[in-house]
């Protein structure tokens, strides 16, 4: 690997770490951290699912990684792929990308080097696998997958290609985290039997109770569920704040 792949890396691992602060500033001030740089040396990625941590991880490539470009978006939403392409236009010089409905397509893009995945959980094996055999390198967000059975699917699909992986597990990367688990093994905390676990939602509005509905214009419900059991769509709510694609599992 040569040592400008390298460097993007650890460019690249270091502007998710930031993704948090990122996310805060407004997008003139982005704009005006990017530096120029040669389109031979660039690497053209797209992004599949961008809302919620998909913008974010967007931004931050935006901001802090100008070795790179993003060519292409997919998303079930056509008002989210308005609003991001917008987005990507306003930060970089009015180049807009791409836009699919079907990320399937966009992985026909020959141009393209790299896909983000950030789709709620239930599509991340699939549009893994799927990229990784369109020869493109993946960043996916986490979880990794729903279940032990899709972690093997995707472990051998990584192997089977030959691209590079990274999950989007920053924070288990921390110091901290690596002293705890040398500690728990030394075994001075004795036999551990019961692990509880929490997660602070403060800041999130709860998950209102809505009737039966249809789909908003504009979006594709039957992509979105794709093999799912059909369901009516307001057992699904939809949360545009959360990940791409834009809609959580609530039924």
């Amino acid at each position: 690997m040569s040592n400008s792949r390298r460097q993007f890396i650890r460019r690249t691992s270091a502007a998710f770490a930031g993704t948090a602060i990122a996310g805060g500033l407004p997008l003139e001030s982005i704009s005006q951290t990017i530096r120029r740089v040669s389109a031979n040396d660039k690497i053209n990625y797209g992004l599949i699912g961008c809302k919620g941590m998909g913008w974010s991880n967007l931004r931050s490539h935006l901001m802090n990684v100008p070795e790179v470009e993003c060519i292409a978006l997919a998303d079930v939403d056509q008002s989210v792929l308005d609003e991001r392409a917008a987005n990507v236009a306003e930060l970089r010089g009015g180049r807009k990308p791409k836009l699919f409905k079907d990320y399937r397509k966009m992985l026909e893009m020959k141009e393209l080097d790299a896909i983000i995945i950030a789709t709620p959980d239930h599509w991340h094996c699939l549009t893994f696998c799927d990229a990784l055999s369109a020869g493109k390198h993946v960043y996916c967000e986490k979880p990794l997958a729903n279940s032990i059975e899709e972690c093997n699917i995707m472990m051998k699909a990584a192997k089977r290609y030959n691209k590079m992986v990274q999950i989007g597990q920053w924070q288990r990367s921390g110091g901290h985290y690596r002293q705890a688990h040398e500690y728990l093994k030394t075994g001075k905390l004795g036999n551990i039997r019961l692990v509880k676990c929490w997660a602070y939602q403060g800041w999130m509005e709860p998950v209102p109770v809505k009737p039966d509905s249809a789909p908003p214009a504009g979006v594709d419900y039957d992509m979105w569920l794709r093999w799912r059991q059909s369901v009516p769509l307001m057992r699904i709510v939809f949360i545009l704040i959360f990940g791409g694609f834009g809609i959580m599992l609530v039924a």
